[in-house]
């Protein structure tokens, strides 16, 4: 497609889109490679900086990454579910003792194990945002458990609970070796607790990563996240957790399946 010069897009721009174009009708494949800058300066006309700004273009929004030595390649597009209110049903933590992220990897058809999930539990002050959550004072001890979840060793999300040292002293939601608490996971301690989870509310926002966590998910650049606040309840109303994740926007399609209010 040679450059349109009464286009008002610059023509890195223009490049960038058609590119783009391409990327989105599959005609270079999910994971591809694209064509050299060579290649390209020669199909489009240009000189090989005009197209480094626009590969720079689709860098900054997500949709190419480069390798060292190999180059510039289409970013894979979403492949893995996130469940949504299904992946928490009583079915799979109470009865099978899957967990929430592997009741990911199975609707999606992929492999997990319990090491793909690492951990960190420690005794910090409540934070204003968890606080509010739980109804106690700034400060208010509480037990943080912080997950990085990775697949084939590549960091998909973390996953930050909190929990009132009451209702967890002494259980496997304190301990920090790898792997899910146990059959079940953190919702079947809750409920041997005498907690059973009956109701969540998530809420999601998208924003750019902090530079720590473009470190902890290895994000290239241009890559969004997806925040998640997860505050999940007993039947009688009462805050039995809160959660944050931070989640890889190009590792996740948000999945939600439920039945309409009336």
């Amino acid at each position: 497609m040679p450059i349109n010069p009464v286009d008002p897009r610059p023509p890195s721009q223009q490049i960038a889109d058609d590119v783009r174009a391409e990327i989105e009708a599959g005609r270079i494949p999910s994971g591809g490679r694209l064509p050299s800058t060579s290649e390209l300066a020669a199909r489009y006309g240009v000189t090989r900086e005009t197209i480094r700004q626009a590969i720079a273009r689709l860098k900054s929004a997500g949709i190419v990454s480069s390798r060292q030595g190999s180059g510039v390649f289409a970013r894979p597009r979403p492949a893995m579910k996130r469940l949504g209110i299904n992946r928490y049903a009583k079915s799979l933590w109470r009865d099978t003792g899957i967990v929430a992220f592997a009741a990911d990897r199975e609707a999606s058809s992929r492999t997990w194990s319990p090491g793909d999930q690492t951990q960190t539990v420690s005794e910090v002050a409540a934070d204003p945002q968890v606080a509010e959550a739980f109804g106690v004072e700034p400060g208010t001890r509480m037990y943080e458990r912080a997950r990085l979840v990775a697949e084939q060793g590549v960091p998909t999300h973390t996953l930050t609970s909190y929990y009132r040292p009451s209702d967890v002293e002494g259980t496997r939601l304190v301990d920090a070796a790898p792997g899910p608490a146990g059959r079940g996971g953190g919702f079947a301690v809750l409920t041997e607790q005498g907690l059973e989870p009956h109701e969540i509310q998530e809420d999601l926002t998208a924003r750019m990563p902090t530079p720590r966590e473009v470190q902890t998910l290895r994000l290239p650049p241009g890559e969004p996240i997806v925040e998640l606040h997860r505050t999940t309840y007993t039947a009688d109303g009462r805050v039995i957790e809160f959660a944050r994740g931070v989640h890889s926007a190009s590792h996740f399609t948000w999945s939600y399946k439920f039945k309409i209010p009336e």
